[in-house]
């Protein structure tokens, strides 16, 4: 029996899509169930499933009239019940009032008074999770999957914080979430398949309104697992196998097929350089179209579109994708040309989406097939490898080196995670450049074991490397938050040698830079400091003299402060450090001496 299936993305800002998501959807629709995808305000999802179940009465009531252009009205009056939008509804409707008006009250009622909480919808709600930080939402989407699954055994919590703090969330919701992958058969049904395997179903992402900012690439793993324990990484804890050669060529074959070429390979693995295996890894890569200076061109998403709509795969999402596509394309048109794109669109009822239908698309596209291919984006770009978590320098050899150096990678990222891998680091950056991967990037952990010194002397260490070696090295200082326990459920997390006042001074210099360090020694200097001394200033260093250097250089403001602060006897110290360390300046200043009253008085100064 066909089951209804929900997946969820709690509303996070988040760069990639949800991989496991897009898995489950792929193994749903291949046992016949109907999939659903969302991510936003999570009331917005029960307007919209009691909207579907209105809009099929509505149409019966009166199928000539476009229902879908007063989608936005309706939905309001669902939520609000307010008479200026049933005003709107009946802006142009004649017949049939009374019996339209008293479905559209029906179903206010039915949403104030929550009686779509005694009819539960969904089978299964599969719920994704990432970061522990992310807590709050997370919990609040799971307490929301209870009232809409008919059964809450039914509900699949999985990801990163389902993994490494399941305990804290079965205290929380009573959910006991999934706990590493889904990489054995029958976990969730009486059947062979074994979901981590599967391929990515991106057609759930055109269901959304959110746009990842990367989601034009193929995404995989090669490798699962770490062999390393980091005492900061999770990977141990969700991937505790290490597997040293996953096989991407089919699911490359089958995102060819149904979604089209996608540009970049972007994998996920977390070790990829520990593999035995990876002379076979980076051959592969280079079968599936990854081999050096290899280019791409968009596919023909719109001939894509009609195809799965033939194919009944996602209705609702290529009824969008070729709507939206069909109107860039008008835009970008010219002259008759344009004219006659227009008159089809007329013609088959796709000028508003409300109109659109699957038949109607299905019968524009021959008509203007040759004008949409022949104008068509088919510029030729560049296609990259990015190995997303980063490779090990501890494992990069030249051999390995020489193997990457096939492959169109950039950047190639390299973890700098802690200054006692310096030479290990360095020698890999100076082979990478050898070979001629001259695009490198990092991201340098902060804010664990370390010190704060430690941050200053790696990102020294990368500016002075790009202008030594001719690269270019794009590092992300990266602020540590433990994986484990109530500490993990916000970003609040200080280390042992770092303060609040520090973390706040490295975030406002990050700002400016767009959370990245690049080239440039000067820049750098100005940004960080020349030395570990500067640097240490710096930190101490009023927020808004940070974010705004030169202003408060040139009034003189930023000398008075430090004057002040580099006369501090060590009395004076530890009365007024622990305050700035603390970055709470409000009310502090009383009892202290005049001379520390206008110390503080210089972080009392707005960010204006």
């Amino acid at each position: 029996m066909k089951r209804k299936i929900l997946l969820i993305e709690p509303n996070y800002k988040n760069k990639y899509p949800p991989l496991g998501l897009m898995k489950l959807s792929t193994y749903h629709k291949q046992l016949g169930d109907e999939v659903k995808f969302f991510k936003g305000d999570l009331i917005d999802l029960i307007i919209q499933d009691i909207y579907e179940e209105l809009e099929q009465k509505l149409i019966y009531i009166d199928k000539t009239i476009n229902w879908f252009d007063k989608k936005n009205a309706i939905c309001q009056y669902i939520k609000t019940g307010k008479k200026s939008f049933i005003d709107i509804i009946f802006k142009d409707i004649e017949h049939n009032c009374s019996l339209i008006l008293e479905n559209l009250q029906y179903y206010n009622m039915y949403y104030r008074t929550k009686k779509y909480l005694k009819y539960p919808k969904y089978d299964r709600v599969c719920i994704s999770t990432l970061f522990t930080f992310y807590w709050d939402k997370t919990i609040e989407t799971i307490e929301f999957a209870k009232l809409i699954v008919k059964n809450t055994n039914n509900i699949l919590v999985g990801g990163v914080m389902a993994s490494v703090i399941p305990k804290e969330i079965k205290e929380s919701t009573g959910i006991t979430p999934y706990e590493g992958l889904l990489d054995k058969a029958g976990i969730l049904d009486d059947n062979n398949y074994i979901i981590d395997q599967m391929p990515l179903d991106y057609s759930i992402l055109d269901e959304i309104e959110y746009k990842y900012p990367e989601s034009d690439g193929y995404y995989g793993y090669m490798t699962r697992g770490c062999k390393r324990k980091c005492a900061f990484c999770a990977v141990p804890t969700i991937e505790p196998e290490y597997k040293s050669y996953i096989s991407l060529m089919d699911n490359i074959q089958y995102v060819n097929k149904y979604f089209g070429e996608q540009r970049n390979l972007l994998l996920l693995d977390n070790n990829v350089l520990a593999s035995k295996e990876f002379p076979k890894i980076i051959d592969e890569i280079v079968q599936m179209g990854f081999h050096k200076g290899a280019t791409y061109i968009e596919p023909n998403y719109l001939e894509i579109c009609v195809q799965n709509l033939k194919s009944e795969l996602n209705d609702k999402a290529y009824l969008q994708k070729s709507y939206n596509l069909i109107h860039s394309m008008l835009h970008k048109l010219k002259g008759q040309i344009q004219q006659q794109f227009y008159d089809s669109m007329e013609k088959y009822r796709l000028l508003n989406f409300g109109t659109v239908t699957k038949d109607n698309i299905l019968q524009f596209y021959p008509t203007i097939e040759t004008i949409y291919e022949k104008h068509r984006n088919k510029a030729t770009k560049m296609r990259y490898v990015d190995f997303n978590q980063g490779v090990d320098a501890r494992y990069l050899t030249e051999e390995k080196v020489k193997l990457l150096s096939k492959i169109p990678i950039k950047p190639l990222r390299i973890a700098f995670d802690e200054l006692k891998l310096k030479d290990k680091y360095e020698k890999a950056i100076r082979l990478s450049a050898e070979y001629g991967i001259k695009d490198l990037s990092n991201y340098l952990l902060y804010n664990f074991e370390d010190e704060p010194k430690d941050l200053f002397y790696r990102m020294k260490i990368n500016v002075e490397l790009c202008e030594e070696l001719d690269i270019r090295i794009y590092s992300f200082p990266m602020k540590y938050i433990p994986i484990f326990g109530d500490v993990s459920k916000n970003r609040n997390y200080i280390g042992k040698h770092w303060n609040k006042k520090f973390i706040r001074a490295v975030q406002a210099v990050l700002n400016s830079t767009k959370g990245k360090i690049g080239r440039g020694i000067s820049f750098f200097e100005k940004a960080f400091g020349k030395n570990e001394e500067e640097f240490m200033k710096i930190l101490y260093m009023p927020e808004a003299y940070i974010i705004y250097r030169l202003k408060y250089e040139c009034n003189g403001n930023t000398d008075e402060w430090y004057d002040l602060f580099s006369s501090l006897t060590s009395v004076e110290k530890d009365l007024v450090l622990p305050i700035i360390e603390a970055n709470e300046f409000k009310n502090v200043s009383i009892g202290l001496s005049p001379k520390l009253q206008r110390l503080i008085e210089h972080y009392l100064t707005k960010r204006t």
